[in-house]
């Protein structure tokens, strides 16, 4: 229960407003859920704003005599337990309630109150996979809802997937449990890393891989800055003409092989445990990778050695990704499988976001206005990029993630457009030059 206490204490971090702070407005509910073999335990915290306590009191004060007895107390809990729908593998649970506390009605009225409610529920036998469903309608009018659940105590029990709406108020839990004689011979270790993929461990690890790499703005900011000026060669330290189709395609290719190489060897090691480093100061050095190729992409600062710098950024690259891994609690005997589909999911949407842009890339730089289709690129990357610095150095609030979020939502879009331009620039060209080899470039270039 402590696990269960401290996780909620945390919670405020991503609260809207520091707890010494009044809130204004909404319902808070948070929920955080911890799985045992045999049962689940909830632990909530419900805040309600200056704007919204006067009607939340009403409700839980129903004498209306301004003191919140005991009786009204777990009464009004109850109210809370009857409108959340709890469920495992589609079988209803009956949530009970542990304990009950409430703060002064003088704190509520100020916004700084906070409700705890703890509940548990018993747990069904059931096979190895396993999903928990939580949905909460509570107030649905003026609440503001968040759902989250601790790393499993019990080494038999790993987290698969977690997914919510988006307004939180549903939110399932997939999970795979496991027998712990599993792990002791080697027979047994394959037939139980069988067992977490057949029931769907390495589906969703690999989907998980996937969705960390397409919401991981950083680090396609930074591939896709150090492929900007790969279809180009250089002249007098500065980049000039198209260098050729099948020199523009070997190049990313080695630059994306370098990065996937990197990044796969510390994501491994860190995820075996044999490499360990705190996680700030690698987001920090991450956000520095892309400043390096927004730099190099506006001048070249290392012309023909993108490979080489790609595998030493994906080292760092490589140590975040297993951060998003660790989470997810795996077993010993489930962490290669897991190590595979997670990096088998980067990879894929790795892939993809490179074969969407390359015809795109190597199409317009032929054309002259690809310099400042360059230059706006990397200007984008190395200013997001110090915006993130300045984040994670320096703990500074930035709009950059909201920017670059938004331009990642509308990603297909954009890739989309951004295709068809370079085919009306390209049918504006001739075809034969782009298929044919280029001219050499002279002799000081520098390759």
């Amino acid at each position: 229960m402590k696990a269960m206490l401290i996780a909620a204490a945390a919670i405020c971090l991503v609260l809207e407003a520091p707890l010494s702070a009044h809130r204004l407005d909404e319902f808070l509910q948070a929920t955080i859920l911890s799985v045992e073999k045999d049962h689940v335990q909830a632990s909530m915290r419900l805040i309600p704003g200056v704007a919204v306590s006067s009607a939340v009191i009403a409700t839980i004060d129903s004498n209306a005599d301004g003191v919140i007895s005991e009786a009204e107390k777990w009464a009004y809990a109850r109210r809370v337990l009857g409108d959340l729908s709890l469920s495992v593998d589609g079988i209803r649970l009956g949530p009970k309630l542990v304990s009950v506390d409430f703060p002064q009605v003088e704190q509520m009225k100020e916004g700084l109150g906070e409700i705890h409610i703890e509940f548990t529920a018993d747990l069904p036998q059931g096979g190895p996979s396993r999903r928990l469903i939580l949905e909460n309608h509570h107030e649905s009018r003026s609440a503001a809802y968040l759902m989250n659940c601790l790393v499993p105590r019990d080494r038999d029990i790993h987290i698969v997937a977690q997914h919510r709406n988006e307004q939180q108020s549903f939110y399932q839990l997939d999970y795979v449990q496991a027998d712990a004689a599993s792990v002791s011979s080697g027979s047994e270790w394959w037939r139980g890393v069988s067992r977490w993929t057949s029931a769907g461990g390495f589906t969703s690890v690999f989907r998980l891989g996937m969705r960390h790499i397409a919401e991981g703005t950083d680090h396609l900011l930074f591939l896709l800055a150090l492929l900007l000026p790969a279809p180009l060669f250089v002249v007098v330290s500065r980049w000039a003409g198209f260098a050729g189709v099948r020199q523009s395609l070997v190049r990313i290719l080695k630059i994306v092989t370098a990065f996937t190489v990197g990044h796969s060897i510390t994501l491994a090691l860190a995820a075996l445990g044999f490499v360990r480093v705190p996680s700030r100061p690698i987001e920090v050095l991450i956000a520095v990778s892309i400043l390096v190729s927004a730099m190099h992409a506006l001048r070249p600062l290392f012309p023909g050695k993108e490979a080489g710098i790609a595998a030493f950024f994906g080292l760092i690259h490589g140590l975040a990704f297993a951060t998003t891994l660790a989470q997810l609690g795996l077993g010993r005997w489930e962490q290669v499988a897991g190590i595979l589909a997670f990096n088998l999911g980067i990879e894929s949407m790795q892939l993809i976001v490179v074969a969407a842009i390359m015809p795109s890339l190597i199409l317009l730089s032929r054309a002259r206005a690809y310099g400042a289709f360059r230059m706006g690129g990397a200007m984008f990357a190395g200013i997001a990029s110090l915006g993130w610095i300045a984040e994670r150095l320096l703990g500074v609030h930035t709009p950059v993630d909201m920017v670059a979020n938004s331009v990642a939502h509308h990603a297909v879009w954009i890739a989309a457009v951004l295709f068809l331009i370079s085919l009306a620039g390209w049918s504006l060209t001739d075809k034969q030059l782009l298929l044919s080899e280029p001219i050499s470039p002279p002799a000081i270039t520098r390759t």
